[in-house]
């Protein structure tokens, strides 16, 4: 058998040695002859018998060499198949339509010896073949079987050469038609994660943000017991998820709590934070707290950060909540009660100074509303760019939208003599002048893309917040100064408050007045929502800064197509469940987001409202306006208008959805009540 084999390749010049070598002397002898005949002819004798053992060596063992190269490649290949077999990883084989043409002992053990000749689909039926099949070189699929995880590795087998050189067997379509499976137990593995996960620690914060209210209603004689309550009612609950806690301020305390504990704690929905609130020994206001949390971060360090980023968040959202920070993702709890004034303005006072020392540093002022301004936003301006000009600064307002209920107020300052013809600009304009030297001052607004100008925070480090909204996730990086309360009634409030501090020989003009009094009147729907003693305060300063109350009221007279269109839309309203939802027409009216705010507040006038919803269009955007009656009887529409990616405050909030139709949004918005009601959201 071996004499009738032929040997290719590299072995075979390798086994053809002898023969060049027997060229090679015998050329050698030749020329030795020529040089010297008696050495050559010794030469020429040995060369001879060299060939004749050349030969009889090459013809006696090729045989042999042959047979024992066969039994090289049968044993090489045995072991092979028998290492495949012997694969602790189960391996298999599939073919073009998914169906286990061999499996090694592994693969056997795992699926049974009846898997083969299936269809893999048959043995796994959650597997998308359908990926298996269009896949390009390889893919990855997860697979659970008999509660084990594996990571299946799906690969091409090119076989179109073995069909080219093999008679045995023929494909069809020669190319991609085998598919090898390989499937690693990662169950283990990431049990082990999980466990390492679970045992991290998680920092977090807890702030009784009304501490000082708290105790100033309590007796003297009971604040001790009152503290040591709270004290006790903090302790017992986060020791009964293994945590520990540490007090190290009269209203802050310091807690490490394990990861796995986490998720109970979130399902309870801090729970903690209602515990506190019932705590009643005579203290005529609630304790709340702010509880910041700090998940998934790469050290103990980064947590605590986390967590103290998530208590200025809560306390920018007016207080008595909790946020869970982890990463870029941030969660709420609570926040379901109503915000209350705080009756001291140090607050106010301290952050007008900052505010003054901000604007001196600089060389101009630039002021901020947002998109769509209403009078609020523009007042609110007003009101900083008269600061800024007390301090011989030059400030300038960004408005690129003048809207109906904007301009009544707005034609007293254009063409005015005792203004300069720059003091409204377009955020185009006001990119062109600003530089490192430019003070922004946004007010009425803390979310950069509802800006009037989202570019503008990048042509300065100096960004300064004067908001009344409750703060979201988004916000504005790295302010140098951020003035944000919720309980306030308006930003015209806040910027008031501000303007009494920030300089004493200020004194507002009064057009000026006028349009910051209409700011506060319209925000507080004629002084009948939101207002407490400081709103009054605000007014009463206005009032003696010059604001006529007649002649505001008469700049904001409506036309007879807005009466029309509040008219048909509290028509066509429909109430659900104490909710009242209307649709307001955007035709003709220039400002129709306006009117359908108006038909927002006209709504709850109607007996068992509780809340309403009015949608209104513009191009491809529907705009809610959601408003609530106060107290016990609301609901705390912000929450919802969170949920689906808006905000504002708990009796007035908005959102801006994209894409959908009104009837689309009216069933998200009765959806999202629904879904929150059953978590006890709101």
């Amino acid at each position: 058998m071996g004499n009738n084999m032929e040997v290719r390749g590299r072995l075979k010049w390798y086994l053809r040695w002898p023969i060049i070598l027997n060229i090679i002397v015998g050329l050698m002898a030749i020329g030795v002859i020529i040089i010297d005949h008696r050495a050559g002819l010794l030469v020429g004798i040995f060369f001879l018998f060299h060939l004749i053992f050349s030969v009889i060596v090459s013809f006696y063992s090729k045989p042999a060499i042959m047979e024992e190269l066969i039994d090289f490649g049968l044993q090489f290949g045995q072991v092979q198949k028998k290492l495949l077999h012997e694969l602790e990883v189960p391996y298999g084989v599939l073919d073009s339509e998914g169906k286990i043409m061999w499996e090694n002992d592994a693969l056997s053990r795992l699926l049974g010896d009846v898997a083969v000749h299936k269809n893999i689909q048959n043995v796994f039926p959650s597997l998308d073949i359908k990926k298996i099949r269009t896949m390009e070189d390889k893919c990855y699929i997860e697979i659970v079987h008999e509660e084990r995880i594996f990571r299946t590795e799906f690969c091409r087998m090119n076989v179109a050469e073995f069909s080219q050189h093999n008679d045995m067997v023929s494909f069809e379509h020669p190319e991609n038609v085998l598919i090898a499976m390989f499937m690693f137990d990662e169950t283990d593995i990431r049990r082990y994660i999980r466990e390492n996960q679970e045992q991290k620690l998680v920092a977090g914060i807890i702030f009784i943000d009304n501490y000082e209210e708290a105790m100033s209603s309590t007796e003297e004689v009971r604040r001790s017991l009152l503290s040591a309550l709270i004290d006790r009612k903090i302790t017992k609950y986060m020791q009964s998820y293994d945590a520990i806690v540490s007090k190290v301020e009269k209203d802050r305390y310091v807690f490490v709590v394990n990861h796995k504990h986490m998720s109970a704690i979130q399902s309870s929905r801090f729970s903690l934070l209602d515990e506190v609130r019932e705590i009643n020994i005579g203290n005529e206001m609630s304790v709340t707290l702010c509880i910041g949390v700090g998940m998934n971060a790469i050290s103990y360090s980064q947590s605590y950060l986390w967590a103290q980023n998530a208590i200025d968040l809560a306390l920018g959202r007016g207080g008595d909540q909790a946020v869970v920070k982890a990463g870029d993702k941030i969660s709420y709890y609570g926040g379901k009660t109503k915000q209350v004034e705080k009756g001291t303005r140090v607050r106010a006072r301290v952050k007008a100074h900052a505010l003054k020392q901000i604007i001196l540093g600089k060389e101009r002022v630039v002021i901020m509303g947002h998109k769509i301004g209403d009078v609020d936003s523009f007042g609110s301006a007003i009101g900083i760019y008269r600061a800024a000009k007390s301090l011989n600064k030059p400030a300038h307002i960004v408005i690129n939208e003048i809207t109906t209920s904007v301009r009544p107020i707005i034609n007293s300052f254009k063409n005015n003599p005792d203004y300069e013809p720059d003091m409204f600009l377009k955020s185009s304009e006001a990119a062109a002048i600003m530089n490192m030297e430019t003070a922004l001052i946004i007010v009425d607004v803390n979310r950069p893309s509802y800006t009037e100008g989202p570019e503008l925070l990048d042509r300065t480090k100096t960004v300064v917040i004067l908001d009344h909204h409750r703060q979201s996730s988004e916000s504005v990086e790295n302010p140098v100064l951020s003035y944000i309360e919720p309980y306030a009634s308006s930003a015209c409030e806040m910027v008031a408050e501000v303007l009494q501090y920030i300089n004493d020989g200020l004194k507002l003009r009064p057009i000026e007045a006028d349009a910051m009094f209409a700011g506060l009147m319209i925000d507080t729907n004629n002084f009948s929502s939101k207002t407490g003693v400081r709103t009054f305060e605000a007014a009463a300063f206005l009032k003696k800064s010059g604001a006529d109350i007649n002649r505001v009221h008469l700049a904001f007279r409506d036309s007879i197509e807005i009466y029309k269109a509040r008219a048909e839309a509290v028509r066509d309203a429909h109430m659900e469940n104490g909710m009242a939802y209307a649709v307001c027409p955007a035709e003709g009216l220039e400002s129709p987001t306006i009117v359908g705010a108006q038909v927002a507040n006209e709504l709850l006038n109607i007996t068992g409202i509780k809340a309403s919803y009015v949608f209104t269009r513009i191009k491809d955007t529907i705009y809610v306006s959601a408003r609530s009656v106060e107290g016990n009887d609301g609901i705390n529409v912000q929450l919802v208008m969170e949920r689906i990616g808006g905000g504002g405050h708990s009796t007035i909030a908005g959102v801006q959805l994209q894409n959908m139709s009104e009837s689309q949004a009216i069933a998200l918005v009765k959806q999202t009540i629904q879904t929150m009601q059953k978590e006890g959201a709101i």
